[in-house]
């Protein structure tokens, strides 16, 4: 009996383990997955106050989300139209510039700009230089290249179908908030019911503040940069102005990527004139530290009521535990919290 007994434990343990696994791994391929709907439920819940704002204003629920929505859809058809030809413009004067922008690599072109810059004993650009046309001209390492550039393609096709999926998936949960909030609601007994659906109004509305928030930010972003691009004569500063908006959008890893490659595709455009990029590089040093430290936390505590050193703490966390939707959810998910603790966990600790 108690053989059979520890069988039957070690079997039904085993098909725990197993199950677990199966469940781990199939969470695991669909991570993807969960990332579009984290970030379409997000912008969903972002694009909300603007709803709200026009039934306030008299309108029915589906006009104001229809307007909403045909809204959006404007916006980001501007923006495509705007930017698609300049890219492909600007793309082509690249490929055919490709061989002059070969030889003044290799003719001291920007190699004295930048060796004026580093001394020769730190780091010699030549050699450097010749290293790597070295390995592109090597017929050998024509598959790795072929390769990168494959897989560079399949990164940009895959980029552009994910954010038509997050696009219609933003646009579904805006109709549907409302409904898929009742649901939720029921979920909950009916004696909790009307105190828990108070406070996720009030986290909801937080992360459409959020939203709001890290808009006007990207934004003040953007127009500084146009400003800051057309004053050392950069190229394209309308452009990159946008690059810098659209990579405000995401805290703490987006500006510094969007500046990394305005001064990294200024460098390219415009070799020897070495004094538009430092300037550009000094400026966005200059713009993240009074972004992270002055402009963020200020901005998050009025929408968010969170701390400034908490919103920086709460970026932090979620950018390493989630990548970039932790980035965008940690400031929400740090205000529900102090939203739970103030009124639900100390009024209960003062009954006691």
């Amino acid at each position: 009996m108690r053989i059979h007994s520890a069988f039957r434990l070690g079997l039904v343990g085993g098909l725990g383990v197993l199950t677990a696994i199966v469940i781990g791994t199939a969470l695991g391929h669909l991570t993807t997955v969960i990332t579009y709907i984290g970030i379409a439920l997000f912008l969903a819940l972002g694009l909300d106050p603007l709803v709200v704002w026009l039934e306030r204003r008299k309108l029915s629920r589906p006009l104001a989300v229809t307007i909403v929505t045909v809204g959006v859809l404007i916006a980001l058809a501007g923006i495509v139209f705007a930017i698609v030809p300049t890219v492909i413009s600007q793309t082509s004067t690249l490929i055919g510039n490709l061989a002059s922008y070969v030889q003044n690599t290799t003719s001291q072109g920007i190699i004295d700009s930048i060796q004026e810059l580093v001394p020769k004993s730190t780091l010699d650009i030549q050699s450097l230089v010749d290293s790597g046309v070295s390995f592109v001209t090597d017929p050998k390492n024509l598959a790795t290249i072929g390769g990168g550039l494959l897989a560079v393609g399949a990164a940009i096709g895959n980029g552009v179908a994910g954010t038509i999926a997050v696009i219609i998936l933003t646009l579904y949960f805006m109709a549907s908030l409302r409904s898929m909030k009742r649901g939720l609601y029921a979920l909950v007994p009916a004696s909790g019911r009307p105190e828990f659906s108070r406070l996720a109004e009030e986290i909801s509305e937080s992360v459409g503040r959020y939203v709001l928030g890290q808009v006007a930010l990207a934004l003040l972003n953007g127009v500084c940069s146009f400003i800051i691009l057309s004053i050392t004569g950069a190229q394209l500063p309308a452009f990159f102005a946008f690059v810098a908006f659209v990579g405000a959008l995401i805290p703490l890893v987006g500006t510094v990527s969007a500046a990394a490659v305005i001064v990294l595709a200024q460098l390219a455009l415009l070799p020897t004139h070495p004094s538009t990029w430092i300037v550009l590089g000094i400026w966005y040093l200059v713009y993240m530290q009074v972004e992270a430290y002055l402009l963020a936390p200020r901005v998050m505590r009025r929408a968010v009521h969170v701390p400034g050193a908490m919103v920086v703490i709460a970026a932090l966390v979620g950018g390493t535990l989630l990548g970039v939707l932790g980035a965008l959810i940690a400031v929400p998910v740090a205000a529900a919290a102090m939203l739970i603790l103030r009124e639900v966990v100390v009024p209960r600790q003062n009954l006691k």
